[in-house]
């Protein structure tokens, strides 16, 4: 199979760089692993993205931004976002998709609401199903865009790189190149190779590794794994950003938005006593990490199993009115948060590492791209800004496809090697093994590699870790390929080369917060 440009992921990033790339007249094959085509992160985004506020400016914004990332930004990628963000919301989201923001109480313009470290109101949302509302309309826009073809129920395994098949094509490029990936189809079990001219990684977020997370199950870091293996360069691997308040509940993890500290909501204490104002002086609306770190210091000084989030403050039908998924979810398990406080606990977000790009996604493996969570711009620094990761989606998203269409209409193709059919193994996959496999990632992640860690417990994840992945490698290489096994994997490479980041880091800052005796 063969296009000119392959998006692996079809999160906001992807969607977007899929339209772009396909606006400058690409042919664009759009893969994902689900069963639909919007998936990952995107369609779980409560909060809302980044816009503009009253009094605002993009001075301000970027002044908000660097902060939030205890001042580890890289500046250029920052003013790009806050250059450009808005320009695009405006163009992209409200004219050209026609996503539908929620509007004030009179309807004359766009509700506007703060979030922890914002320092104005500047975030659009559609109530609290913002993710939602965007992917579907651009859904709705990649269907009707007859330049993109869509791939459902298929994986990207490997990229194929000139590395591993052809020293022409490294002769050529004069870097490692990539010229497309090997895809496993769910349905029927096969392995075909797809050349294409670039590459776009857009395969979001790793949350499944970690024990507790607001990630849905696609979430296992797969794009972080297929480049580390291909040799791309990956930074800032070791900022993990915890979201402070998940439904802590026995059916799981729920996110619940940052939003309703925007709104008024205060974190309370077992007692139903206010605690973050001893924290920072922000109190609840301190920035992410340090809302996280108060709530855990909280629950180990008082022995509690979480703390709880009161909104009880606004009326019944304001709190269902702005707030209606939240509601909805939460009266679903017996509790209604107009009338009662929400019990939570941090719970794993955001990668603000990621395979490292340029100001238009450019990795450091040539005609390879990667946008979106998978990726490291620079822009979130240490600790991401509530609200950014939509708008860095779009930025890049839109960059990152122009890109790939320009490149691919003003260069001649280069043919790609020919490459040996995959040969398929046969030793059938107990289940049950990968089960336990994955629980053991995921408890060594949270215990050893999460919201606290010390050099102790690195040291021992790393022992642990590296046993589990000599012996994961070596049933993938003689087992019956599948999704099951492939999510294994990547996860569990992908695990590792966050536990490398987080051992080698030589200051604890921002997400990554190291002390000698576990406790803030």
């Amino acid at each position: 199979m063969n296009t000119d440009v392959l998006v692996i992921g079809s999160g906001l990033a992807g969607l977007v760089a899929a339209l772009s790339a396909a606006d400058n007249g690409c042919e664009v094959l759009l893969l994902t692993k689900t069963e639909r085509l919007a998936g990952g992160n995107t369609e779980h985004a409560q909060g809302g993205i980044v816009f503009k506020g009253q009094d605002d400016s993009p001075e301000r914004l970027m002044a908000d931004i660097i902060e939030a990332g205890a001042g580890h930004c890289y500046r250029p990628a920052v003013e790009q976002l806050c250059r450009r963000g808005a320009q695009l919301v405006q163009e992209l989201l409200i004219d050209r998709y026609q996503v539908a923001f929620s509007s004030d109480e009179a309807g004359d313009e766009y509700h506007r609401t703060a979030e922890a470290a914002h320092s104005v109101p500047r975030i659009l949302h559609a109530k609290d199903q913002t993710g939602q509302a965007i992917a579907s309309a651009l859904v709705a826009a990649v269907e009707r865009q007859p330049n993109i073809k869509t791939l459902t129920g298929c994986s990207a395994i490997e990229l194929l790189t000139s590395t591993h098949h052809s020293t022409d094509l490294q002769d050529t490029y004069g870097n490692p190149a990539c010229f497309g990936a090997y895809l496993y189809n769910v349905g029927t079990g096969t392995v075909e190779p797809v050349f294409a001219r670039r590459t776009i990684l857009a395969t979001g977020g790793l949350g499944q590794l970690y024990l507790h997370t607001t990630n849905p199950l696609e979430a296992r870091g797969d794009g972080i794994a297929m480049a580390w293996r291909a040799g791309a360069r990956c930074t800032n691997l070791h900022y993990i950003q915890f979201h402070p308040t998940a439904l802590y509940h026995e059916s799981g993890r729920f996110l619940i938005s940052e939003s309703l500290r925007g709104e008024g909501a205060v974190l309370v204490d077992g007692d139903g006593r206010q605690f973050m104002q001893k924290f920072h002086q922000d109190g609840n609306l301190a920035p992410r990490d340090v809302v996280a770190r108060g709530i855990h210091q909280t629950m180990i000084e008082q022995k509690i199993p979480c703390v709880y989030l009161d909104i009880t403050g606004k009326s019944a039908g304001w709190v269902e009115q702005r707030f209606p998924g939240i509601y909805a979810r939460c009266l679903s398990i017996g509790l209604d948060i107009a009338s009662d406080p929400i019990p939570v606990v941090p719970a794993a977000h955001y990668s603000c590492g990621g395979v490292a790009v340029d100001l238009e996604g450019r990795t450091s493996i040539d005609n390879l791209l990667a946008v979106g969570e998978v990726s490291c711009t620079g822009v979130h620094g240490a600790n991401r800004l509530a609200s950014t990761a939509l708008l860095e989606c779009l930025v890049w998203g839109q960059a990152a496809g122009e890109l790939a269409g320009r490149e691919c209409v003003d260069t001649a193709p280069i043919a790609p090697p020919e490459i040996g059919d995959w040969e398929y193994e046969h030793e059938e996959i107990d289940l049950a093994l990968i089960a336990q496999d994955w629980e053991t990632i995921r408890h060594i992640m949270w215990n050893y590699v999460g919201l606290v860690r010390t050099p102790k417990r690195l040291h021992r994840a790393r022992t642990m870790l590296r046993q589990l992945q000599m012996e994961v490698e070596d049933f993938y290489q003689s087992a019956i390929l599948s999704d099951d096994i492939i999510g294994l994997r990547n996860g569990l490479q992908t695990a590792l080369a966050i536990l490398f980041a987080a051992s080698e880091a030589r200051e604890s800052r921002g997400c990554h917060y190291v002390t000698n005796d576990g406790e803030v």
